[in-house]
């Protein structure tokens, strides 16, 4: 089972797109640190406080699947620089 988020965001308080690719990495570096998963940022390159990420995970069941997302979602929304506004799951 492939499981698949687009995970929309603002980013709070930066003033420039330097400040913006700072947050993202260090978001997506603990996020492959921490879990088994694949993350990049997918969208909105060029507008200094929104990122959309890409996250996806390979297991054995949905269900499984599903909670290593959850728990990246969780990392996320824990970061008090980004706020998450949409979440959209694909299963595969």
């Amino acid at each position: 089972m492939i499981g698949y988020v687009l995970c929309e965001c603002l980013i709070y308080d930066v003033q420039s797109l330097k400040e913006k690719r700072s947050v993202v990495k260090s978001i997506i570096s603990r996020l492959k640190q921490r879990f088994n998963l694949s993350v990049a940022e997918i969208d909105y390159h060029d507008i200094w406080q929104r990122t959309a990420f890409g996250i996806a995970v390979v297991a054995i069941s949905q269900t499984r699947a599903e909670q290593e997302l959850q728990k990246a979602i969780k990392l996320i929304d824990a970061d008090e620089r980004i706020e998450i506004t949409k979440t959209i799951y694909e299963w595969l």
